[in-house]
């Protein structure tokens, strides 16, 4: 006997799906930031310690996974990827040992004026503009702060 699912209300349907439309498209836009951050010789992960760094260098490792919303056992190997390109250095704190220090080089502040070509880069790549940007993100991070609250509370 030949068992047949045949899905005729297109409940999964994957063009229907709200995950695979997330998904697809943040892995569009992530190649499209890999040909923008060519000229900036780093990945797109790298790029994002990066912009966080600008915003506050001389960060711990913890705030720095913190900031990218990733646990420090992710940072810490593209932390160590960053300083072989020499974008940053990594010192021990002078005041606990245990915790280190990350902290922008001269090269690693100099791709800052690069950097900000970036969003408008991006902007045309995939033609929403500022305002539509920023709507987007909003809903997004609603849905994400959902999600984060509604975790805490089954917990």
């Amino acid at each position: 006997m030949n068992s047949c699912i045949t899905d005729t209300e297109n409940k999964l349907d994957i063009q229907n799906q709200l995950c695979f439309a997330l998904y697809s498209t943040s892995r569009a836009i992530t190649k499209e930031y890999a040909v923008l951050l060519d000229t900036m010789g780093v990945t797109y992960p790298q790029y994002l310690a990066l912009m966080v760094l600008w915003k506050r260098d001389g960060l711990l490792v913890q705030e720095m996974a913190a900031s990218l919303e990733i646990d420090q056992a992710t940072a810490t190997p593209m932390l160590q990827r960053l300083e072989k390109l020499e974008l940053i250095t990594r010192q021990r704190s002078q005041q606990d040992e245990r915790r280190v220090l990350i902290f922008l080089t001269s090269k690693g502040k100099a791709l800052y004026k690069i950097a900000q070509t970036i969003p408008a880069g991006l902007g045309c790549a995939i033609g929403v503009d500022q305002t539509q940007a920023k709507r987007l993100i909003a809903e997004l991070n609603v849905i994400k702060n959902f999600m984060k609250n509604n975790k805490e509370q089954i917990k």
